[in-house]
């Protein structure tokens, strides 16, 4: 028991961390450019190797970070306000609708600044959510299946009215852009969006205690004096936003939001304030470690991120699922 709570606890936090930092450092050393640590320090090539540092490296290895921990951070709210360690922004529609909004004031509006573009999918996303948790209320759910199920079906109708769209108006390659999580372009001036997503995440932090009432059922958190309508709006509207941030930044990532807090569950439970540190940090952990694999598969060339985490995220599923059944049996 003493051993599993200093892996749990702090001392544990505080290795993940040390991890995130080796592999932030990893992150920024690696790409088709080259680049060497020891060049900053002065020499013919000192200038140039603080131009690519600055302006590429840091800017993408801040992106992967920021992205990672709001999305995980996400993917946990969302668990516990439908109830269900099976729902993820990617699992709900959310994401979809993020990207159905883009692409409708693309078609609109197409000289909307990038705020304007966020702001337009963080409501598609949130009237997605909606709409999910709409279906949720009246559907029999026999098992917990039925409701990652349900936001798969939702998903895959909005993405095929999203592509017959994108079709007719020749913005399919718009289209993959948004849906295919990819930081090879990421830039300085172009991932700041992404502090908006983190200060979300931080904010819910904040209002985890909260959250954890909301996650035990409307009567419960009633009994305590909270609104639990209220509570749901705002999480989802934390949710939608994240989710509409990173996919106009760099586009979806896929199970993220599903693997890593269930990871974080099976060791510390349902205590939100307690699992949100190591949600986002191991958020994080896991999205650098999976562009890290992307870069060095075909080097110099590269693997887009959210390829990598489909097939590693889905393998890690299938894993937390048996993990899962072997504890109920």
């Amino acid at each position: 028991m003493r051993a599993r709570a200093a892996i749990t606890g702090w001392a544990g936090l505080a290795v993940l961390l040390l991890l995130l930092l080796l592999l932030c450092a990893a992150s920024i050393g690696l790409g088709a450019g080259s680049f060497s640590f020891a060049a900053l320090a002065g020499g013919p090539d000192a200038e140039r190797a603080w131009r690519l540092l600055l302006v590429s490296r840091v800017p993408r290895t801040l992106a992967l970070l920021l992205a990672g921990m709001a999305l995980a951070v996400a993917g946990l709210i969302m668990q516990m306000l439908v109830r269900n360690r099976y729902v993820e922004p990617t699992t709900a529609g959310t994401i979809e609708s993020a990207t159905l909004g883009i692409l409708v004031v693309t078609l609109l509006a197409p000289d909307t600044p990038v705020i304007g573009k966020m702001l337009t999918a963080t409501g598609f996303a949130l009237a997605g959510t909606l709409l999910f948790l709409a279906l949720l209320r009246r559907v029999p759910l026999r098992t917990p299946f039925i409701v990652p199920l349900i936001g798969l079906i939702l998903g895959g109708v909005i993405h095929a009215v999203t592509t017959f769209v994108a079709y007719r108006y020749d913005l399919l390659q718009s289209l993959h852009a948004w849906t295919t999580g990819d930081f090879s372009g990421v830039l300085r001036g172009r991932y700041e969006l992404l502090w908006i997503g983190f200060g979300l995440a931080a904010a819910a932090y904040f209002a985890a205690d909260r959250y954890t009432v909301a996650g035990m059922g409307r009567e419960f958190a009633a009994n305590l004096g909270l609104n639990h309508a209220h509570l749901t709006l705002a999480g989802l509207l934390i949710v939608s936003a994240i989710s509409a941030v990173v996919v106009v930044t760099a586009g979806g990532i896929p199970f993220l939001g599903l693997i890593v807090p269930n990871a974080v569950s099976l060791m510390l439970g349902d205590n939100m304030r307690r699992a949100i540190p190591w949600v986002a940090v191991l958020g994080g952990v896991f999205v650098l470690v999976c562009d890290i694999i992307g870069r060095l598969v075909i080097h110099p060339y590269e693997v887009p991120l959210g390829t990598v985490v489909g097939v590693v995220g889905s393998l890690l599923f299938l894993c937390l699922l048996r993990s899962r059944g072997a504890r109920r049996g």
